[in-house]
């Protein structure tokens, strides 16, 4: 039975903004996978459009690195993007309980002026244990983001 998380959070930033943060290199980079802050994610492949392609890499203190990748199924800015979600560690590592399958993430954003309400959805997950590590990765990367946009709205 496939499990999945729903978040929703609402961002002091407008949607446009928001949305560049899920679509533009170097706003991803500044909080996707920043539930550990000492992630330096790199996005190596980023191709916002229906069909386009997105590889990520997290180098880890081992020498090895964390692949995350998939495509997008569906672009609307400013308001939803829908992509898949999978991840691979070269060289791999006995005993990492990466999941097997590809999972599927939605993203939503409302515009409520200066605030944006973002509804998150991520299904598809294998396990109790992959929804619950993936629904703590989500928040945390979710902190960072919402750091992002406020240092951003204080610089702009």
């Amino acid at each position: 039975m496939p499990y999945s998380i729903h978040i929703r959070r609402t961002f002091q930033a407008p949607r446009e903004k928001v949305f560049a943060c899920w679509t533009q290199k170097d706003q991803l980079e500044k909080w996707m996978c920043k539930d550990v802050p000492a992630h330096q994610t790199n996005f190596v492949q980023l191709d916002v459009r229906t069909g386009g392609k997105y590889v990520m890499e997290i180098p880890v203190e081992d020498g090895g690195k964390y692949i995350g990748h998939g495509v997008y199924r569906e672009v609307r800015a400013p308001e939803k993007l829908v992509f898949t979600w999978a991840w691979d560690r070269v060289p791999p590592k006995e005993g990492d309980a990466l999941p097997t399958t590809e999972s599927l993430v939605t993203v939503e954003l409302f515009d409520l002026g200066d605030t944006t309400e973002m509804v998150f959805t991520h299904e598809l997950l294998d396990s109790v244990t992959d929804r619950d590590d993936n629904d703590k990765g989500w928040r945390g990367c979710f902190l960072a983001l919402e750091h992002s946009l406020t240092a951003g709205l204080a610089a702009g």
